[in-house]
């Protein structure tokens, strides 16, 4: 059984492998569920969307913001990552998205204008971990785009544990559960960056997430050159990388390890990889394969 739905500006795919009549109606259900969490999680972290518990957050700067575990846990991952990289990875680059024409809500076509007060770090948010709180020291726009899809495709992923065999496909990122339809691990293709219509590498997971972060994906309409993957340090879009995929436990892992990994230079991306022992495959701009963590 497969269904498909919009969340996130993105395609969600979820199939579950499910024979008999019962099964299919439990399926069915669950995978309602699934969309269920993508739903959630997206009127939690949109930065898209005035009223999402993200934005009412960011405007309420110098006071502790009580905040929901499905925007808690993704902000807390991203920080971590915002840390580990010295912020060379900052989820507080939500300002300069919005200058670069990345603040347009994909289904209302509702632009977004936040005000600024300067330069802001992953160093101006606290977070309270016992009391579920977000503290801002400046106006900012935090954007998790890093860590939410991931988060909403492990949510999906739980609803659907039970059954033998599960993909919850949200544009590429995804998590693979069990076996496909024939008993075998699930054949998942990474999309050539320059011909849309090929597969460049093919990998077999099963119990896995994959998730890729590319700068052919959503270019900017403003600046040439610029996509949505941004440094922080100097507010340009890095080239070193077409692609970068990471496998991990959990989506929300590969989704900020990718993009972390992205952003760093060649070195740092890799070893940050290593280090976490996870498993990338990166395509350099000469399409050069680059393997990690013993594929």
């Amino acid at each position: 059984m497969k269904k498909t739905k919009l969340f996130m500006d993105t395609v969600v795919d979820i199939q579950v492998v499910a024979r008999e009549r019962d099964a299919m109606k439990e399926a069915e259900a669950r995978i309602d569920r699934a969309f269920e969490a993508f739903r959630q999680v997206e009127q939690a972290c949109s930065r898209f969307s005035p009223d999402s518990e993200l934005m009412i957050a960011c405007r309420q700067v110098g006071t502790r913001v009580p905040v929901s575990p499905l925007l808690f846990e993704p902000l807390k991952l991203a920080l971590e990552m915002a840390k580990r990289t010295n912020g060379i990875f900052d989820p507080t680059v939500g300002k300069t998205m919005e200058a670069l024409g990345f603040n347009r809500h994909y289904l209302t076509g509702q632009t977004v204008e936040s005000p600024s007060d300067g330069p802001v770090t992953y160093r101006d948010v606290v977070i309270n971990e016992r009391e579920q709180t977000i503290y801002l020291h400046k106006p900012m726009v935090i954007d998790l785009g890093a860590v939410a899809k991931g988060f909403a495709i492990d949510l999906a992923a739980h609803e659907l544990k039970s059954f033998e065999g599960f993909l919850v496909n949200a544009g590429g990122d995804l998590y693979a559960g069990g076996s496909d339809e024939q008993g075998k691990p699930w054949k998942i293709g990474i999309r050539h960056p320059v011909r849309k219509d090929q597969i460049i590498f093919e990998i077999d997971i099963s119990d896995r997430a994959i998730c890729t972060s590319g700068s052919y994906e959503r270019p900017s309409d403003k600046i040439p050159g610029m996509h949505h993957i941004i440094d922080p340090g100097t507010q340009s879009s890095p080239r070193r990388w077409i692609s970068c995929s990471v496998i991990a436990t959990y989506a929300m892992m590969a989704d900020v390890f990718s993009t972390a990994a992205f952003v760093m230079d060649a070195a740092g991306g890799e070893a940050l990889i290593e280090e976490a022992e996870l498993q990338g495959i990166f395509i350099a701009s000469d399409m050069q394969i680059v393997r990690m963590g013993g594929i």
